[in-house]
């Protein structure tokens, strides 16, 4: 999308949603968009955070709405409130409520895991999603599926494994991803989870704390699976302090065998870098398949 001419239009499409009038340009551009651009926005006395998509980029700003949606409706951990959507030239856009942050301290980190611990009691029936969505610029799968097992080969592992041999990582993963999925059935072999509500893709960058200290997350790739890959994630990168885990904890206790299912529901996301960043991603998912097979072999 073009951004002279094409600001007037989102300007337009917004105005139309959130009533009153915005100004035919963003203040300022920031930063936090992920693969989108995003801008500080004014309409009228409000602030809004726009995400702006170029050509073809609409379904991911969808998918992200979807998932928003999903997550405020669980009232648990607060998420940005949605304020307008839609199409506007070749591109599209999505409107959201401008968040002041500042760093977050212990409260803001116990009361995150207390929440989380409430946002994941709310299930399903199966597991999936209403929808298809994205984890970064990859396509997630969310086929609906009454198995958990089931639904981690097939929906995460088998699709990513895939996406890699295509991206050129066939030698080092393929025939080793292949034992892999063999063996997801003995990985987690008597663990049966509820289907609950994640947020999906849940690392340090993607929650907040706001002028309140009040813990907010965005950016979702939602569905319902195991809270556990929710927990995982939080510890691939690195971000989230003790008073996170200790307050998650005592809200809802992980069960045994949490740490190795961890390294599983993480390889998800390491081989999704490896198909996005490259090669020393697709290493360390070699070498994290290899110590998973170690496990099944005792």
């Amino acid at each position: 999308m073009s951004e002279d001419g094409g600001f007037e239009a989102i300007a337009r499409g917004i105005a139309a949603q959130v009533g009153g009038e915005c100004a035919p340009e963003p203040q300022s551009g920031v930063s936090g968009g992920g693969v989108h651009r995003t801008y500080r926005w004014r309409c009228g006395d409000t602030l809004l955070f726009v995400k702006v998509a170029g050509q073809g980029g609409g379904a991911g700003l969808e998918a992200e709405a979807t998932g928003l949606l999903a997550l405020a409706g669980a009232q648990a951990v607060r998420v940005p409130r949605l304020l307008a959507r839609g199409a506007a030239g070749q591109g599209a856009f999505l409107a959201l409520e401008w968040i002041e942050s500042q760093p977050a301290g212990r409260a803001a980190e116990r009361r995150l895991g207390e929440q989380l611990a409430a946002q994941h009691a709310v299930t399903a029936e199966r597991f999936g999603f209403e929808s298809d969505n994205f984890i970064g610029r990859t396509p997630q799968p969310n086929g609906w599926l009454p198995d958990w097992v089931e639904f981690f080969r097939e929906r995460r592992l088998r699709h990513q494994l895939a996406l890699a041999v295509q991206s050129g990582f066939a030698e080092l993963l393929e025939n080793p991803g292949a034992r892999l999925l063999e063996s997801v059935d003995a990985l987690l072999a008597g663990h049966r989870p509820r289907a609950s509500l994640l947020h999906g893709d849940l690392w340090a960058g993607n929650w907040l704390a706001d002028s309140q200290d009040e813990p907010v997350i965005f950016d979702p790739a939602a569905y319902y699976g195991d809270r556990e890959a929710d927990l995982a994630m939080t510890r691939l990168f690195g971000g989230f302090g003790r008073a996170f885990y200790d307050a998650y904890q005592d809200a809802a206790p992980l069960p045994a065998g949490h740490v190795v299912r961890a390294e599983l529901y993480n390889l998800y996301h390491v081989l999704n870098h490896a198909n996005l960043f490259g090669g020393g991603y697709a290493r360390q998912a070699r070498v994290s398949i290899e110590r998973l097979l170690a496990e099944v072999r005792g």
